[in-house]
């Protein structure tokens, strides 16, 4: 995050913290038992270890237990249509990434909810550059290497991924296409079996999340030649963004908070409010960056924008790349 940003998140947060006890008037009661934190992916993730940050620091603010709970299968469906279900009083809410959101709706056949119409945006917590990643083994030393010798070896080259159809995939098929590249995509039942194969050299290419992938890199047991979002990391400044060579190429984790459509707005606004003057400690947000998470910030209706060109963005690219999980 540049300084002009951070300065602008910053005081973005610092207005919202300073109006928040308003929201709390407004809703007096709310809230006066605990909250369940629905995260519907497996335990011990990026988006997971960032709920329970700020599950944590909102117990405290309320002064009521905030509980997260994991409820992962099909991608994120399974949990997401649970939450849809929920009754829409504040006391069931939705911390997912923006992959299950987007993506799954162009992926499945059928995934049980609307991303739009059954929930209610609060905002983003922050964002998770994916990383390209080689065995060291691997000619190529940088971006440009990699992407001439991908072109001079059209099908040679294999990258693993999670599955068809998950966001290591489809950063896959998005470089081949904008890039005018074709590597064979070897798909994984999940990250943990995919990045065995790519540590012991069987696979040479993925991409991984940053935060699950920073202590390979800085051990040197994997070697990172670009990031996928649009500008570099702060986390790994050295590390080139691919748009810098493909302009327009772009696509990052962004972690989200949602609540039951049909809460009275009183509720929601109490939720955002709060979760800002989370986000504004100084403790919270080094928590954060330590993880390789850029903060990202969002009003409920810039979430609801970022939703919206999201699932345009990404269903051309699940169409392009012929991808579909029944």
């Amino acid at each position: 995050m540049t300084i002009f940003k951070r300065a602008l998140f910053t005081a973005s947060l610092a207005l919202l913290a300073s109006v928040a006890p308003l929201a709390v008037t407004a809703q007096s009661t709310y809230p006066n038992q605990a909250i369940t934190m629905v995260v519907p992916q497996s335990p011990g993730g990026t988006n997971d270890i960032v709920a329970r940050l700020i599950a944590a620091e909102l117990a405290q603010e309320f002064n009521q237990s905030v509980v997260v709970t994991n409820r992962p299968g099909a991608g994120g469906n399974i949990g997401t249509e649970q939450v849809k279900r929920a009754t829409p009083d504040g006391y069931t809410v939705l911390m997912t990434v923006n992959s299950a959101q987007a993506i799954n709706p162009a992926l499945y056949k059928s995934i049980g909810f609307d991303p739009v119409k059954d929930f209610a945006p609060i905002t983003s917590i922050g964002s998770v550059p994916n990383v390209l990643l080689v065995h060291p083994s691997f000619p190529a030393k940088t971006l440009d290497e990699f992407i001439a010798l991908i072109k001079a070896n059209p099908g040679k080259y294999q990258y693993a991924s999670a599955g068809n159809g998950t966001v290591n995939h489809l950063l896959g098929a998005m470089l081949d296409q904008m890039g005018g590249l074709k590597m064979e995509h070897i798909p994984y039942k999940g990250v943990g079996p995919a990045m065995v194969d790519v540590l012991g050299g069987q696979v040479p290419i993925v991409f991984a999340s940053l935060p699950s992938a920073l202590s390979n890199i800085r051990e040197g047991k994997l070697r990172a030649l670009a990031v996928s979002t649009e500008k570099r990391s702060p986390t790994l400044p050295d590390v080139p963004a691919i748009a810098e060579r493909i302009p327009g190429f772009g696509g990052e984790l962004v972690i989200e908070f949602f609540g039951v459509a049909g809460t009275p707005p009183e509720i929601l606004d109490t939720l955002y409010r709060t979760t800002a003057r989370v986000m504004q400690k100084p403790s919270t947000q080094k928590k954060l960056g330590d993880l390789g998470v850029e903060l990202a910030f969002d009003t409920p209706e810039q979430l609801r924008e970022r939703l919206g060109r999201e699932l345009v963005k990404w269903r051309k690219i699940v169409d392009a790349s012929g991808a579909r999980v029944d």
